[in-house]
């Protein structure tokens, strides 16, 4: 492994470009090709084997490019390691970017009249109220404020990820650190398996096949689900800790948040277990053309293509801020805004750039995003696979997302 955790970043960034159809009839070109410039500058810092940008404007792709490596240009991959340049459509983990799409699922169950956010956890899961949770509503859970941030007692036994009678025993022994209600902090842990749960039990259905029959099938997608089948792992190009370690305090806080540090976790995420589970908080695997794609259901007020997913005052009202700005540890203590489920963009802080007050979606783990700005007429997402601790060139991520917001006005 190289000594400050950066990949071989080549010569020539033409040979490990990949551009897909694109339709600058209505963009000046001159835009598109700035907005990939502050990726390629981004790339050029060495902390992501692969990055993948698309954006769609008024439902037309105007940007739709792949730079760098699926597989063998990691920082710990041996200099003869077979370097396949990632594609397009070269699908990959994109971690907490799941929690846009599972929580596009919850509103349009709740539409659809299967649960209310107000009913209690209890009334689906009926050991979840030890500790105080009988009064957890599952509005609590969506907006990260049900009070179990962290996966308290024992450590659970991951090989049993998908089993539902284990994941609940273990929803019930949790122990709130704080009242269901008092505070929203981010459920980086707990708020997948929360989710799969309740979504069972209301409707009788595993939610990667709501996902995939109301949604993904009829909508004509590959990807964009929570992992996939045995004989696809291989398809799924991996992540990689990358850059220098995070210091001791930052570390302790995201082991905390996430439940490891990212040469624990990452690793993890790329095995065979981890990629055929159902976590809707995390483990959605995609790409950025297709999280894009997703995105234009809701720039569109809940439709694509004739297929309606919920109504536009069902989004309207999912969108409506829930939380004052303030720190937020799911973006390294930054400011942000949240609705019921899905982050708010803002002007001087946000998830997805500077001046982007009109839009939502949801972050992933790291230097991943997807969202919808209706202000814009924009569609976008941003997926990487280098997992960054400290480096000097963090700050080139947030300037991609502010020349997308600059650009597209």
């Amino acid at each position: 492994m190289s000594s400050d955790g950066r990949i071989t970043v080549p010569a020539d960034l033409d040979a490990v470009t990949d551009i897909g159809d694109e339709d600058h009839s209505e963009i000046d070109p001159q835009a598109v090709e700035r907005i990939w410039q502050s990726v390629q500058h981004w790339y050029r810092a060495g902390m992501h084997p692969a990055i993948q940008v698309c954006l769609r404007r008024n439902g037309k792709v105007i940007l739709n490019r792949a730079i760098g490596h699926g597989w063998g240009n990691g920082p710990d991959d041996l200099p003869d390691a077979e370097k396949i340049p990632v594609r397009t459509d070269t699908p990959f983990c994109v971690y907490s970017a799941a929690k846009a799409i599972s929580t596009t699922v919850v509103h349009m169950l709740v539409e659809r009249g299967y649960f209310s956010l107000d009913d209690r956890v209890c009334d689906y899961l009926p050991t979840y109220t030890s500790h105080g949770k009988d009064r957890t509503t599952i509005r609590h859970v969506i907006t990260h404020s049900a009070g179990v941030p962290i996966h308290t007692g024992p450590r659970p036994d991951v090989t049993r990820v998908n089993d539902s009678e284990y994941t609940r025993e273990q929803l019930g022994n949790l122990k709130p650190v704080y009242r269901p209600g008092l505070v929203h902090i981010y459920h980086g842990l707990t708020w997948g398996p929360l989710v799969r749960e309740i979504v069972q039990a209301a409707t009788g259905r595993n939610i990667r096949d709501i996902l995939a029959e109301d949604i993904l099938d009829p909508l004509g997608f590959r990807w964009t689900n929570y992992g996939v089948a045995p004989e696809e792992v291989s398809l799924v190009a991996p992540s990689h800790p990358t850059g220098k370690p995070l210091p001791p305090p930052i570390a302790a806080a995201f082991r905390a948040a996430v439940g490891g540090t990212l040469d624990r976790i990452i690793p993890l995420s790329n095995t065979p277990l981890f990629l055929t589970s159902v976590v809707p908080s995390s483990s959605t695997v995609s790409n950025a053309d297709e999280l894009s794609r997703f995105a234009e259901i809701l720039r569109r007020g809940g439709e694509l293509d004739g297929v309606r997913i919920m109504r536009p005052e069902t989004l309207r009202a999912a969108i409506k801020p829930a939380r004052r700005m303030r720190p937020d540890v799911a973006t390294g203590l930054k400011p942000m805004r949240w609705g019921t489920g899905y982050m708010l963009g803002g002007k001087r802080f946000g998830p997805f750039g500077k001046n982007t007050e009109s839009a939502f979606g949801h972050t992933g783990l790291v230097d991943i995003a997807v969202w919808a700005d209706p202000a814009r007429a924009l569609s976008a997402a941003i997926v990487s696979s280098g997992k960054p601790g400290g480096h000097r060139e963090a700050n080139r991520y947030p300037a991609v997302l502010d020349r997308i917001a600059a650009e597209i006005s």
